[in-house]
Parts: C-alpha cells; sequence; structure tokens
C-alpha cells in the first residue's frame, strides 16, 4: 500500500546533494530572493512525475502534509498527484480538488509548481464557469497568486478564449516582478500563436507602458521585422 512515509523514504534514498545545490541557485533559494529558504533534495523532474505515479492513490490528507512541506520535490509531486486525481475525477472530485489547492496557494511558491499546476487545475475547472477568482488572485500582494492567475488562462488560450488574459495582462502592465512580466508576456506569445491580430491590438495600444521583458516574449513568434518594429518603439 502506497503511503506518504514510503514516499519520503523513496525521495530520500534518491536524492543528491550536488543536484540540490544547482536547483537552489536556479530557483534563486538565496536570501531575498523569490525562492528564499526553499529546500532541495536535488531530484530530477522526470524522476519525480515517475514516483507520482506510483503514489497516485495517496489522501487529500497526506497531500496537504507533502504541499506543507519545505522540500520543494515534495510540494511538486503532491500537485502531480493532484493533476492525476482530478483529471481522473468527476465534477464532485473535481470541484473538491479545485478548492483545496486555492486554500494551498501560500504552499504553490515557486515559478515551477505553479506553471505545472494552475492550467491543468484552476484554468480548467474555469473553462466552463465565471472566472471572478482570477481577479482576486491578480490583485493579491503575494507573487504566486498572481502567476496562477496567469498561467491559468493558457488552458482558455489553448481554446481559443483571449478575453481573461488580455484583461490580465493590462492589470499587470504596472507589475513589480520579472516574473510576472514573463507570465504575461508569455501567454500573450501564446495568443499571438493562435491570432496574431489580437496580440498585435494589444501591442499598439499597451507597447509605451508595457515592461521590456514583458514585450520580449510577447513578440517572440513574430517575424523578425515586426519585433525589430515593436522594440524600437
Amino acid at each position: 500500500m502506497a503511503t506518504i512515509t514510503k514516499l519520503k523514504k523513496e525521495l530520500k534514498k534518491i536524492a543528491s546533494s550536488k543536484q540540490a545545490k544547482i536547483l537552489q541557485r536556479f530557483f534563486k533559494t538565496g536570501k531575498g530572493e523569490y525562492g528564499e529558504g526553499d529546500v532541495f533534495l536535488g531530484i530530477k523532474v522526470p524522476v519525480q512525475r515517475k514516483i507520482s505515479k506510483k503514489f497516485k492513490d495517496l489522501k487529500l490528507s497526506d497531500l496537504q502534509k507533502l504541499l506543507n512541506s519545505k522540500i520543494h520535490e515534495e510540494r511538486l509531486i503532491s500537485l502531480f498527484i493532484l493533476i492525476s486525481q482530478y483529471i481522473n475525477g468527476d465534477e464532485k472530485i473535481k470541484k473538491k480538488i479545485y478548492n483545496f489547492y486555492l486554500k494551498n496557494t501560500k504552499n504553490i511558491n515557486n515559478w515551477d509548481l505553479v506553471d505545472s499546476s494552475a492550467p491543468n487545475i484552476v484554468g480548467n475547472y474555469l473553462l466552463n464557469k465565471p472566472r471572478n477568482i482570477l481577479y482576486k488572485l491578480v490583485k493579491s500582494k503575494n507573487l504566486w497568486d498572481r502567476r496562477i492567475a496567469v498561467l491559468a488562462t493558457f488552458t482558455f488560450i489553448r481554446n481559443n478564449d483571449f478575453k481573461d488574459i488580455i484583461k490580465i495582462a493590462k492589470t499587470l502592465i504596472k507589475d513589480e516582478h520579472d516574473l510576472i512580466h514573463k507570465a504575461t508576456g508569455w501567454m500573450l506569445r501564446e495568443v499571438g500563436k493562435r491570432d496574431e491580430k489580437i496580440l498585435t491590438q494589444f501591442l499598439n495600444k499597451h507597447i509605451k507602458k508595457m515592461p521590456r521583458t514583458m514585450l520580449r516574449y510577447a513578440i517572440e513568434k513574430l517575424n523578425e521585422e515586426k519585433r525589430k518594429i515593436y522594440l524600437k518603439k
């Protein structure tokens, strides 16, 4: 029987202090950085995904313990399991996991945790529902709440629904954090891949106020001539 104790033991067996040091630098865990205090065991993501499949039937109470962990890999694996349970669940289970996720946003506190989970849980759940929660999250002082709001729109974008990311992007033009600039620019780029006209309309209206990083990400898939024109503006 899969248990949280067995999961933790398995992670400790394959932990790598050398890889952990690399990850701690990559995810900016130093004092004053966005991932300050995050702890890594040094386990690569494909391995974590494989382990999550072995423990896919853990209860929410166990997943809560993993999400409360200071160890990054334990939090990410718990999210992989949540995604699996969400995808394979009925509407009742989906709603339960969605609410559980929103109660735990304080623990979904690095960009990889957000990016791997927000589209699959929050975005998917809201696909055919009111999306007021996104506009609450986007006003949060918490960086990761704002990034969850942005990444949730990826699911809408994949379904050719662009209205929310356009509204959210306008709100975040004045955001001070580079990770929000990158995420918003990325989502705008995804819009442009599907409907370049909507992207260029947004750029033409807001380019003078857009952070440089957001702009660079947004125009990445435009042709070279258009990119040069927007960068000069």
